[in-house]
């Protein structure tokens, strides 16, 4: 009887330390992947976010870039990772929303692989031309393309990447097939724009608001309801004349598919305190970016936001022969 008690306190013994390691999530550093380059908008982002989530967690929250097939590597990589909370990704509009349709053979759903986080950032997107287009506005850019289609050339940062998908759409409104300019990066095909090698490009107001505050490329409209604080003598697409035309980046802090739920409030609480310091917000509006809301931070938000993403890049791209294999 004594065996019994003594090997029954051992098991109890085991079974309260392992609800104590739970309950004191996390217990050691957590791994963000980027699916992207460092110094782009995405790592940016998950930088700025994460410094403030690591203390409030008190845990670092390291950042590894895994870059490579419009982002969708490393997101693979983060939907295989083990879903114990300490391997959580920075995904984006591509990721999570363009890639079905471009890549056939994904090897995740952005909509069931994953146990949303919490929306991070929206980034504006930008119709921007080289500083010698011989146009003033959008209405002259258009007016341009409309006479000159088969001379005009747009650059992008890779098929499935931000610049690429949101360009496939503006051209499908303005009903435009220029020449597609593919680059290894948004930085390369931004040096090109402001070397006047190429015409023009849509991309996230973080990469372009330093060059058009500088004046080394033009800005026609953003691609917003309202005007950016970063840049605000740039109008909107409804002002210039293209209402149709709304479109805005996102990066969101995804987990794999049965990370507890417990993890997931712990990182989701993390990340909208993120958002509700001062510094932080700060940080993020001086890029361009835009804070969500409360109730847009929210995993069941993040949700939906995720499933209305596939739905609405999906018949776009598709219907625009995109695809990336």
């Amino acid at each position: 009887m004594k065996k019994i008690v003594l090997a029954l306190a051992a098991g109890l013994g085991i079974a309260a330390t392992g609800a104590m390691a739970q309950g004191a999530y996390p217990q050691r550093p957590i791994t963000m992947i980027v699916p992207f380059a460092a110094g782009g908008p995405t790592d940016v982002i998950a930088r700025i976010v994460g410094d403030h989530m690591s203390r409030t967690l008190g845990q670092q929250i390291v950042i590894e870039n895994v870059a490579g097939a419009g982002g969708t590597t490393g997101i693979t990589r983060g939907a295989q990772a083990q879903p114990d909370g300490y391997t959580i990704m920075m995904g984006h509009m591509g990721t999570h929303g363009a890639a079905p349709a471009l890549y056939p053979n994904l090897k995740y759903d952005p909509a069931k692989d994953f146990a949303p986080i919490g929306l991070a950032a929206g980034t504006p997107i930008v119709i921007v031309a080289k500083k010698d287009f011989p146009a003033s506005d959008l209405k002259g850019f258009l007016d341009y393309m409309k006479a000159n289609a088969e001379k005009v050339n747009m650059a992008h940062a890779g098929v499935g990447s931000v610049s690429h998908s949101t360009g496939i759409l503006f051209n499908s409104i303005i009903k435009a097939k220029p020449t597609m300019v593919a680059y290894r990066g948004t930085g390369p095909a931004l040096n090109d724009l402001m070397a006047n090698t190429v015409d023009y490009m849509t991309d996230q107001i973080v990469n372009v608001a330093p060059q058009i505050q500088g004046g080394n490329i033009k800005a026609f409209a953003i691609a917003t309801p309202e005007r950016s604080p970063a840049l605000p003598n740039v109008p909107t697409t409804k002002e210039a004349g293209l209402p149709d035309y709304q479109v805005s980046a996102w990066n969101a802090v995804f987990a794999p598919k049965g990370t507890p739920p417990e993890i997931v409030a712990k990182l989701n609480d993390a990340l909208v305190k993120a958002l509700d310091d001062e510094n932080t917000r700060k940080r993020l509006l001086d890029l361009g970016g835009v804070i969500p809301s409360k109730e847009e931070r929210t995993p069941q938000a993040l949700q939906k936001l995720v499933e209305s993403e596939v739905a609405r890049w999906t018949p776009v791209l598709k219907a625009a022969g995109a695809t990336a294999e």
